[in-house]
Order: structure tokens, then sequence, then C-alpha cells
């Protein structure tokens, strides 16, 4: 009974052990009750219109009114529906072709292109699925007159859909990126949150106060050595997707490296930042897991990122992964260039540059 005693008045004093008994169990049941869901709605989608007939219209306004697809009314051109896609600014691209609405009266079976972002198969699926009775129930009112004779019988239009970047549906080739940016997530936080609490637990960190250094000084010494071991976890990883699971290289390596080398430092700026925070290794512990389990379930890696709420969305936005992730998969599968990624870069520089804020803020506090 005494020592049940104790360890209850440990546990009381450990705030941060007793928030994350509270706490992960919480975050776990609004993640996965809220957050996740596995049939995205409302995904962005480029129409190239070539025939606006009844038809076309119809169907537009069939697949707006449905809940797999949001018409971006800025895509109206080929050129511009397509960098849009590269960029991961919209879904899919339905083509209507010129003289559409006069081959489906003749009886021709026009078709429609369905161009699909397949670097995360699971997101456009049911999406795909749903086309085709989304233009059946489009067409349906409309056979009357000079469509009558459409009615009632086989689809009299030919849906195409092509599968971009992954037309085989390869799940390890959206797996496999996604596992680079979190095993770095998971490994050089971890490592690196342990950096200062090592010291205080052996009791060196006395003479790391009398060195005379700077505090960005020892935050540089403590970090760099962990982004040289992120980057030999990156050559493994590569070198393993593409002799193992055979994950196409179709962008610039230099481009991914760059990327890459700005993620790391980021997470190991964090990592740092959370050995200031915490009292010892088993805190920095607890820590880098609170950050790594949102990190792998709002960031697009496990489930897709347009399926969860806004809210979701808004703080996967500031989580390092969500931005890697896009970054990773657009370079190594749809081959696009240093242009289509930089929208996803100043987000990772500001999150660099607000947690080594944090970290030598709080460092000075600990000379104090």
């Amino acid at each position: 009974m005494a020592i049940m005693v104790k360890e209850v008045i440990q546990m009381r004093r450990d705030r941060l052990t007793f928030a994350m008994i509270i706490g992960v169990p919480i975050l776990q049941l609004v993640l996965f009750g809220y957050a996740i869901n596995t049939d995205p709605k409302h995904l962005p989608t480029a129409v190239i219109v070539g025939d606006n007939g009844s038809v076309a219209r119809a169907i537009v306004t069939g697949m707006q009114l449905s809940d797999y697809f949001e018409v971006d009314q800025d895509a109206t051109t080929e050129a511009l529906a397509r960098q849009k896609l590269e960029r991961g600014e919209v879904t899919f691209i339905l083509t209507v072709p010129p003289g559409f609405h006069r081959q489906l009266v003749r009886g021709e079976n026009p078709q429609l292109l369905l161009e699909a972002d397949a670097t995360d198969p699971a997101a456009t699926s049911a999406g795909v699925a749903s086309l085709s009775q989304i233009v059946t129930t489009a067409i349906t009112p409309l056979t009357t007159g000079p469509l009558a004779s459409l009615a009632p019988g086989t689809l009299p239009i030919d849906v195409v859909v092509h599968q971009l970047y992954n037309p085989e549906g390869i799940t390890a080739y959206n797996i496999v990126p996604g596992l680079l940016g979190t095993i770095l997530t998971m490994t050089t936080i971890l490592m690196t949150a342990l950096a200062l609490t090592r010291e205080v637990e052996r009791g060196t960190i006395e003479n790391l106060m009398a060195m005379p250094a700077r505090p960005y000084e020892i935050m540089l010494g403590k970090v760099v050595p962990y982004i040289v071991f992120g980057f030999v976890q990156v050559g493994v990883i590569l070198i393993a997707a593409a002799l193992l699971f055979a994950v196409p290289m179709q962008g610039p390596m230099a481009v991914l490296l760059g990327v890459t080398l700005l993620f790391i430092a980021a997470n190991v700026i964090l990592g740092y930042t959370f050995s200031t925070i915490a009292r010892n290794q088993m805190q920095a512990m607890q820590m880098t897991f609170f950050f790594f389990l949102p990190s792998i379930l709002l960031s697009g890696f496990m489930f897709p990122f347009r399926g969860m709420p806004d809210w979701a969305q808004v703080i996967g936005e500031i989580i390092p992964l969500t931005h890697y992730l896009r970054v990773v998969r657009a370079v190594m599968l749809k081959g696009v260039g240093l242009a289509e990624v930089s929208s996803q870069i100043w987000p990772l520089l500001i999150f660099t540059a607000v947690v080594a804020t944090i970290a030598l803020v709080r460092y000075r506090r600990t000379l104090d």
C-alpha cells in the first residue's frame, strides 16, 4: 500500500505523464472518430468543356450536385488544368470533347475523359466509381425529342478513365514515398529530443553551460549530426524503394534532396525544442509520441487528406509531414520540378523558423 501511494504521488507530480495518460486516448478518439474519413468528398475537379450542349451542362451540374466533385471555376483551359493537377490543386480533370452533343444524337457513343491523380488511389477511387452513375442520372431527364432513342438501355456515353502517375494503382507507389517522411519524422525528432535531457540526467549540463558557446551554436552542434544521420536514412530508404518496390523516380533528385534537407532540419529542431521543455528522457519520448500520432493521421499518409473535416485539415497544414509528403510524391511519381512544389516549401521554412526561435528562448531560460 505504501508503494502504491508513493507511485500515485509520483504520477501526480509528473504532470506531463499524467497529461499523456488523459490526452492520448482523447486525441485518438477525436482523430479516429471525427477526422479520419476513407471516403473523401468534394474533390477539386477541373472541367474542360469543348461542347457546351445541354447534355454536357447537365453532366457538369450533376457533378457539382454530387458529394464527390467540386468544380474548380478557375481551371478553364487544358494547360491551366494540367498545371493545377501537377501541383495537387485539383484531383480530377473532366474533358468534354468538341462535337459531343452531335455524336450523342447520332448514337455514336461519344467519350468523356476523366483524368485522375492516382498518386493516392484511395482518394480517387470512390469519385471515379461514381461518375458513370452521375452521367446516367444527368442524361435521363433529357432523353426526349432527338435523344428519345437513348432511353432506356445501356449508357450511350463512353466514360474513359485515365489514372495518371500510377496507372496500375500500385499501393507501394503511394506508401513507400510516404514512409520516407514518416520514418524521418519519428527517428529524427526522437533522437534529437533526447539531446539536452540526456545532458541533464547524466549531470553534464553544467559543462555544456560553462562552454563559451552561444545558444544558437549549441543548437547547431546538437542538431547537425542528426541531420547527417537523417540523410543516411534517406539513402537507405531510396535504394530500398528502387530495388525492392521499383518505385519510380520521375523528377529531379536535387529537388527531392533539397526539400528533404529542409524537412529533416525542421524535425530535428522540433526535437531539440522538446528537449528544452522536457525534464527527463521519458518526457521527451512522450512529447515525441504526442506529436507523431497526429502527424501520421492528419498528414495524408494513412488516410486521404481531403477526406478530413476543415478543422483537421487546418491542423494538418501546420504539420511538416503534410507538405513533405506532397513534395516527395509529386517529385517521385509526377516528375515535377522546383516551381511546382514551391508552394509546399515556405510552410516548412516558417515552421522551422518558429520552432528554432522557441528553442533558443527556452535554452536561455535554462541558463538562467
